[in-house]
């Protein structure tokens, strides 16, 4: 972690232009590593100094680079200062870069990186993150999966960093579908199929009863009934629909548990369905909700108030709809759990939707609608298994575990672990996360299963190779990485570019933070994997004196538990034997 160094430099430019270190931090940064030779480590952004207003934007920006780089100090720690284009570089003494990063990982492994000055200004905030949301009464979509692990990796991203995270899964469980299938299920529904296999039975009789209900008007009817005896609060209806929605619940918390995912609070659309009069009431009173011609409730939205673009919150017959609802729990949690920022997860589709329900909530006076932000994600294209097109998430989890398990059966390895199964699942559930991760969530991707469980190239499952490969070498030497080393015995080029490497950690989890994008994570995490790998073939533990196999230990050691941290970020459980 570069805290230690770039504390150094910021204090020479506090010297040189008498403001305080804190204001130089951003403009200070490690330089990524280069493959072909061992490049300077840190880099200082003329350009941010320039814009910060510290140096004048008047005259040749060459001649000012040079000027400053001539005034900041080679000293113990900074060895050497290169203008260069764009900026400054500094090389930094390697054997303090040694001591100094091996110290932190040694004395709190878990929080190395996460105790930067970066996220300072972010500890102890309360985030509340919204995702996964799938609807109640269908088996889980494959489809609900990036939203899962998307919000899952943003909720263990803010954990990391010192915030008190509240994970919400916010259930499509109210509706006029709901009508349809409570009049279908009166119809065609079995309590026996539902205890023997319930989330197939309901999607059996939806998929049925909306079928025959597009060519008969009377079964159209005895949906809106059944809906409106819902609405009304009929025991009866409301116990049905209650056994849905606990069935269902109980089903997705079994899938959850495989992908290690979990919810403070599973809400829905039926817990704010009784604030939604209040929410227009309140919008009546603010003078917000106007009446259409057709006698639709809108909320004007557009800059400039001339109704060229407006959000629907009342239909004709007075009932709500899906952004009164979002308003009314949006107001319901910030009075709960009165949060400091949330976030929500859903596919990029939904956008205009949320850019209207923040509009909404600045316009009804809630400043702390400025801290909700919407984090959209595209669509996985071409997600198939062996039977065909994929429906369930259950399939998809399913088939990367036999997959991997036949992958497995082949290595000589397998053999020696103690449940084959167990470690396929960990490792087939990696690899789909790595694959939907490696790029900006924002993008739509093609899915290739074949790509997917590749065990080399940058995939999930040669992270968790390089994860086993560690782990083993450390249990060969048991308790030997714990003793003190050497840092002189850790000048080689390989072992430099391991350590430059980790300098960059807390700056990647900080981008990640920025833009809620774990792909900063990943290409680091892939990036540390082919690093360690070339140090393992040329910097041998065993067979090597005692002091340097010490050192060497310490070394791959740190790297692993970097590893660790990072897999665990991304929601990836690291598998100790492959």
């Amino acid at each position: 972690m570069a805290c230690f160094f770039r504390r150094k430099i910021a204090t020479q430019l506090s010297r040189i232009f008498g403001h305080k270190e804190d204001v130089f931090i951003p403009a200070i940064s490690a330089i990524p590593v280069s493959k072909k030779q061992i490049s300077p480590d840190l880099q200082l952004s003329v350009s941010s100094l320039v814009r910060n207003g510290f140096l004048s934007s008047d005259g040749d920006f060459k001649t000012k680079t040079e000027s400053l780089a001539i005034q900041l100090k080679a000293d113990e720690v900074i060895e050497e200062v290169i203008p260069s284009r764009g900026g400054i570089h500094f090389r930094i003494n390697k054997i303090i870069l040694a001591k100094k990063l091996l110290e932190q990982l040694h004395k709190d492994p878990q929080r190395f990186g996460v105790q930067s000055e970066f996220f300072r200004g972010i500890h102890g905030r309360k985030t509340l993150v919204e995702f996964s949301s799938p609807n109640i009464a269908k088996k889980f979509h494959a489809g609900h999966l990036r939203s899962t692990i998307i919000g899952n990796f943003i909720s263990n991203l803010k954990v990391a960093l010192g915030n008190e995270v509240i994970r919400v899964n916010y259930l499509g469980d109210w509706g006029m579908q709901f009508g349809l299938l409570g009049a279908g299920f009166q119809r065609l529904g079995s309590q026996d199929k539902l205890r023997d296999n319930p989330l197939q039975h309901l999607f059996d009789v939806y998929v049925q009863i909306n079928r025959e209900a597009e060519n008969d008007e009377a079964i159209q009817e005895a949906a809106r009934e059944f809906f409106r005896h819902l609405e009304d609060g009929d025991e009866q209806s409301l116990s049905l629909w209650k056994q849905f929605r606990e069935i269902t619940v109980d089903e997705y918390k079994r899938i959850y548990k495989r992908l290690g995912v979990h919810f403070d609070h599973y809400s829905g659309e039926s817990f704010h369905q009784s604030k939604t009069q209040d929410v227009l009431q309140q919008l009546r009173d603010l003078g917000l909700l106007k009446v259409t011609e057709k006698g639709t409730g809108v909320v004007d939205v557009s800059p400039t108030g001339d109704m060229s673009n407006y959000a629907i919150v009342q239909r004709s017959d007075g009932t709500s709809l899906y952004i009164t609802r979002d308003i009314a729990a949006a107001l319901d949690r910030k009075e709960k759990y009165d949060f400091d920022d949330m976030i929500y997860v859903t596919d990029k589709s939904q956008g205009v939707h949320f850019r209207q329900l923040f509009q909404i909530l600045l316009a009804m006076q809630h400043p702390w609608a400025e801290r909700c932000r919407h984090v959209p994600f595209g669509l996985v294209q071409g997600m198939s298994t062996r039977r065909g097109e994929v429906v369930f998430l259950e399939d998809v989890l399913d088939e990367a575990r036999n997959r991997m398990l036949r992958n497995m059966s082949q290595s000589r390895t397998t053999k020696d672990l103690d449940d084959p199964e167990d470690t396929a699942e960990k490792v087939g559930i990696s690899a789909l996360i790595v694959q939907d991760f490696k790029g900006p969530v924002t993008s739509d991707y093609k899915f290739d299963w074949d790509r997917v469980l590749q065990s080399q190239g940058d995939t999930g499952v040669f992270l968790q190779y390089t994860h086993a490969r560690l782990r083993s070498l450390i249990r060969m030497y048991d308790g030997a990485e714990e003793s003190s080393c050497d840092p002189v015995l850790l000048q080689d080029k390989r072992s430099i570019l391991i350590l430059q490497h980790l300098l960059r950690y807390d700056e990647v989890l900080h981008q990640c933070d920025q833009e809620l994008q774990p792909r900063y994570l990943v290409n680091f995490l892939m990036t540390l994997c082919h690093l360690v790998a070339s140090a393992h073939k040329e910097l041998p533990v065993k067979g090597s004196p005692p002091a340097v196999a010490q050192a060497r230990l310490q070394l791959f050691g740190g790297a692993c538990t970097v590893l660790a941290n990072g897999m665990a970020i991304l929601g990836i459980v690291p598998v100790d034997k492959m």
